[in-house]
This record gives structure tokens, C-alpha cells and sequence, in this order.
């Protein structure tokens, strides 16, 4: 089993691969890998810190003075939330045999995880470990969408709609990806999350926030952040935790890792310094919030590719995103005025997009990657990446639209104008960021 393993984790996710052995007839490994349980350990603890603090405080840095307790609130809160109700259930419909609808969502034998004990393994390693693990990205995909709604979403429909949305959007399109749907046979290859995550979490942000609507006063009135050592705080945060996302999705400790670790920093750094000199060109001096964002958008890009690709792949990778990120945020933001608050769509759809399409491309041996399937075209993988990123786009915008529209006509989606001008840190929490605000 463990030859099998180190010849095919090069030419599909290895979440995909530990969704096929999860099925009846492939039984797990039956030897527990120290090595690689350490890593992965590791890893949990920081894409769990890629949340909490660093989201929290690069998206808190983000908003005005009187929003920045509501934006750590609801990260803390989606932390406790969705760690519940993936013990109750949304793993098990992720990573359980769904027998006939094996193809669309998981069964329902591992909710709650009665049976779950110290050595049952998934793979080489412990299954608490890879139900850990795996719990850090339910965690982190409905937090982004926060940035998308920040100032403006009442608590209470923030939780609805973060908990229904886990349930119905994020647990199927997973599945489909890295539980062994049909996404993953048809050989999608998405490593860390590229689709399931960032283009998930990006396209539900572009619906939430035009479903929401527009802040009092966008774009007339300036909103800039009212704490950048924050957001930069946060940001480097960010950059460190993504070493678990995208090096600790190969759930072992050997060069699988170190390249996805490698590609990860390439990327993020090509992208940031992209952002960086095309706001220096166009506006004549570079900003500490364009090299941060870059940053991420460089980030979210590799994502995807990060198994799957070399170093010159992640230049390229982290090069486009930086560029076609940048034009994205300008283009949603000054063209098109939608008010997504902290550009996660721009940043994290579009970079998730992009990533996937790319990593079709860069994922061939003759580019430096680590090698197509067998018989597979880059042609033919980029179309296999298109489907997928295009049923991710239609069942999140649709799932999402009805979502939101259920909780705005049961209880209401947004604070009313008042509160939005008093600021939602007073009127949700009866709390303050800063003393005398």
C-alpha cells in the first residue's frame, strides 16, 4: 500500500486519494508513520493560526475603528461553530461512504464519530489527526466570506447563514473534490483547496455582497483601514499558516512537502511584489496594503497547484496572480461598484480561478512540474479543471443566493441604517476596540 501511495500522490490530490480509501474494498494502511502524524499535527496547528489570529486580525486591521471587535467576533465565533457540526456530521458527508450517492455526498456512519478511537488511521496516520486537519479548511472557508459583509450583517445572520452554508455548500463540493465524488474521478487536481476553497468561498462573497448590498456612503466615501500594523500583523500570519495549508496537504513528512512548501513562498512572494510595482507604476508609489495583498492573492493562486508544480511554475503562477488579481479588485470595486468590503472575491475567486487553470498547465513534466496522469494533455487537463471550476461556481452562487434570501425574509440579513452608522462593535456587542470610540 505504501508503494501505491508514493506512486500515484504525484497525479491526483492526495485528499482524493484518502477519499478512495475510505471506500469499502480498500482497506486503510494498517502501520501508523510517526513522521508524517507529526507533520500534519503540526500543520493543523497552523492553519488553524491562519484563522486565529491571522485572518482575524489581517480583515479586523481592514475595517473601520468601529467595526473591528464584529470582524473578530465572527472569526472567533465560526471557529466554535463549524468544529460542532463537522463533529456532527458535515465530515462524515464529506469523507464517509455515500454507497449509490457515492458520486454526489458522504453517508452518514462517521457523525458524531462514535466509533472513532486512538488507532484508527486514515492512511498512515491517525484519523483525529486527519479529522483535525481536515476541520482547519471547513474553518477557514466561511471566515473569508466575512470580509465580503464586514459592517454591515447582523451576528445573528452571520451565524445562519455560515452553518446552512458549511452544511449545503462547502460539505458537497468537497466531497466531489477530495472525498471521491465525481469531480475527483473525473481527475480534477486541486491540492490545498484552490477550488474548493478560494474559487467556494469567493463566488459565495460576490453573491452575499450583492445580496446585501452596498455599504451607507460606498464609493463616495472613503473607508480606508483603520489599523494597517494590524493588517500587516495579520498578513504575515497568514503567509506562515499557509505552510500547513498547502505543504501539510501532502500528509507526509518527505519531498512531497518540501516542494509544496517551496512553491507556496515562491508564489507568494512573486505575487506580492507584482501587486507592489503595478500600484507603483500606476499611482507612483507603492502602499503596505497593495505588497500585503499581493501577498494573499499570490497565496491563494498557488494553492491548487502547490502538489503538483515546480519553482519556475511558481513564479509564473505568483507573477499572474499578482497581475490579474490587482486588475480584478480595480475592476470590482471602481467599474463594476460592488462593495465586496475586503476583495475577497477579486483576491480569493479570482486567484482560485486562475490557480486552477494553471495548475492543468504547470503540473506538466516539460514545464517543471511533477507530471500529468498518464495519457493526459495539458489540454485535457485544463478542461477537467474548467468543469470543475465551473459546477464549484454555479452550485455555490445558486446554493448561496437561496440561502440568503431564507434568512433576509425570516430574520434579516442587515443592521439597519442607525446601527450601521453607530458601528457594529456598540450596537451587536455593547463592546469597543479602542477606549473614548
Amino acid at each position: 500500500m505504501n508503494i501505491k501511495l508514493n506512486i500515484i500522490k504525484k497525479t491526483i490530490p492526495i485528499q482524493c486519494l484518502l477519499g478512495l480509501l475510505l471506500l469499502p474494498g480498500i482497506a486503510n494502511a494498517d502501520e501508523l508513520n510517526q513522521a508524517n502524524t507529526a507533520w500534519v499535527l503540526t500543520s493543523t496547528v497552523l492553519v488553524l493560526f491562519m484563522t486565529l489570529p491571522g485572518l482575524s486580525l489581517f480583515y479586523a486591521g481592514l475595517v473601520r475603528s468601529k467595526n473591528v471587535l464584529s470582524v473578530l467576533m465572527q472569526c472567533f465565533a465560526i471557529t466554535c461553530v463549524v468544529s460542532i457540526i463537522w463533529l456532527a456530521g458535515v465530515y462524515s458527508f464529506i469523507f464517509a461512504d455515500g454507497g449509490e450517492l457515492q458520486a454526489f455526498i458522504g453517508g452518514t456512519s462517521k457523525m458524531f464519530m462514535l466509533d472513532l478511537g486512538t488507532d484508527s488511521l486514515t492512511g498512515d496516520i491517525p484519523e483525529t489527526v486527519f479529522f483535525m486537519f481536515q476541520m482547519t479548511f471547513a474553518i477557514i472557508t466561511p471566515a473569508l466570506i466575512v470580509g465580503a459583509f464586514a459592517e454591515r450583517m447582523k451576528f445573528s445572520a452571520m451565524l445562519c447563514f455560515s452553518t446552512l452554508w458549511l452544511i449545503f455548500v462547502y460539505a458537497p463540493i468537497c466531497h466531489w473534490v477530495w472525498g471521491g465524488g465525481w469531480l475527483a474521478d473525473l481527475g480534477v487536481m486541486d491540492f490545498a483547496g484552490g477550488i474548493v476553497i478560494h474559487v467556494n468561498a469567493g463566488v459565495a462573497a460576490l453573491v452575499t455582497a450583492l445580496v446585501i448590498g452596498k455599504r451607507k456612503g460606498f464609493p463616495e466615501v472613503a473607508m480606508p483601514p483603520h489599523n494597517m500594523p494590524m493588517v500587516v500583523t495579520g498578513a504575515g500570519m497568514l503567509w506562515v499558516g499557509w505552510f500547513g495549508f498547502n505543504a501539510g496537504s501532502a500528509l507526509t513528512s518527505d519531498g512531497s512537502a518540501g516542494m509544496a512548501m517551496l512553491v507556496t513562498h515562491i508564489g507568494a512572494a512573486a505575487g506580492s511584489l507584482t501587486w507592489m510595482f503595478i500600484e507603483w507604476v500606476k499611482f507612483g508609489k507603492p502602499s503596505v496594503l497593495g505588497i500585503v495583498t499581493g501577498m494573499v492573492a499570490g497565496l491563494g493562486t498557488i494553492t491548487p497547484a502547490s502538489g503538483f508544480v515546480g519553482p519556475i511554475g511558481a513564479l509564473a503562477i505568483g507573477i499572474t496572480a499578482g497581475i490579474v488579481c490587482f486588475y480584478a479588485t480595480q475592476c470590482i470595486k471602481r467599474v463594476l461598484k460592488i462593495d465586496d468590503s475586503l476583495d475577497v472575491f477579486p483576491v480569493h475567486g479570482i486567484g482560485g480561478i486562475t490557480g486552477s487553470l494553471l495548475t492543468g498547465v504547470f503540473a506538466a513534466s516539460s514545464l517543471g512540474g511533477l507530471g500529468l496522469p498518464e495519457g493526459v494533455s495539458i489540454m485535457d487537463q485544463v478542461g477537467v479543471q474548467a468543469i470543475a471550476i465551473m459546477a464549484t461556481i454555479i452550485w455555490c452562487a445558486v446554493i448561496s443566493y437561496v440561502l440568503l434570501k431564507i434568512i433576509d425574509k425570516t430574520m434579516g440579513l442587515r443592521v439597519s441604517e442607525d446601527e450601521e452608522i453607530a458601528g457594529l462593535d456598540i450596537v451587536l456587542h455593547e463592546e469597543s476596540g479602542y477606549h473614548g470610540l
